[in-house]
């Protein structure tokens, strides 16, 4: 009668893994689909002073919004709340490692002023693109177009997130980093602050298809590591950035 039961409770959470994954998916597409003609005409009647920071400010709450459903309806428990120190620490460069898809949505959920470097794919993505567009992220396509408008970002006041390892992580801890930000902190003058995103499961991570359930309950944390100074070594910075990020996390492992 025992195994009976654990049978049949093990059934039962399967299920709602799979209930888990499908409400949070569906929740996050809800949301971009919502918001998706809104961004469109926004984009195409305010100018950019007034366009960009509602984008910004808007995703915010989105993100904001989408993390307490996951933590309310699909057993996800974020400890975000290092971040919100940064928040008046600005222009900042920020930079993490990047398991999941989840990273820049737990990150841009805490700072209104955010501007990201992201794949240029994305900006032509049914879901994502006008919002991004709205808000002035910034698609990966031209390096040297990258690092002008970083620049202009962190000049004008901004939060900047870049994943230095330019995709979802393949190996874990961390890739190799590319020398782009240290070369956008120095030519910007600004710090690069590291976080460490910690994650009890690689859930939508690279070797994770979106159709496979999570195993629950989740836990991610993100803590605030280490400041650099603009590098006057760029070259020699993906290296040291890289060097900090696997002494870090391979500790936690």
């Amino acid at each position: 009668m025992t195994d009976l039961l654990r049978g049949l409770a093990r059934v039962a959470w399967l299920g709602y893994e799979y209930l888990a994954m499908v409400l949070g998916l569906g929740c996050l597409a809800l949301l971009c689909l919502v918001w998706l003609p809104f961004a469109m005409v926004l984009h195409a009647l305010l100018p950019r002073r007034l366009g960009q920071p509602v984008g910004r400010l808007l995703i915010m709450v989105g993100f904001r919004f989408y993390l307490r459903f996951l933590a309310l309806f699909c057993a996800c428990r974020f400890d975000l709340s290092e971040l919100d120190a940064l928040r008046r620490d600005k222009p900042l460069v920020l930079v993490a490692n990047h398991p999941s898809l989840l990273d820049a949505v737990m990150i841009v959920s805490r700072f209104p002023d955010m501007v990201c470097v992201m794949k240029a794919a994305l900006m032509k993505n049914v879901l994502l693109g006008s919002a991004a567009r709205l808000a002035r992220y910034i698609p990966n396509h031209a390096p040297l177009d990258v690092v002008l408008r970083a620049r202009k970002a962190l000049r004008d006041g901004a939060h900047l997130l870049i994943f230095p390892e330019g995709t979802r992580t393949r190996q874990f801890p961390v890739d190799a980093c590319t020398a782009s930000t240290g070369l956008i902190a120095q030519r910007a003058r600004v710090p690069i602050q590291g976080l460490l995103i910690e994650f009890s499961s690689p859930y939508l991570g690279k070797a994770w298809p979106l159709w496979r359930r999570p195993e629950l309950p989740l836990h991610f944390r993100i803590r605030v590591g280490r400041r650099f100074a603009p590098p006057t070594n760029v070259a020699a910075f993906g290296s040291e950035l890289e060097a900090y990020f696997r002494a870090e996390l391979e500790t936690v492992s």
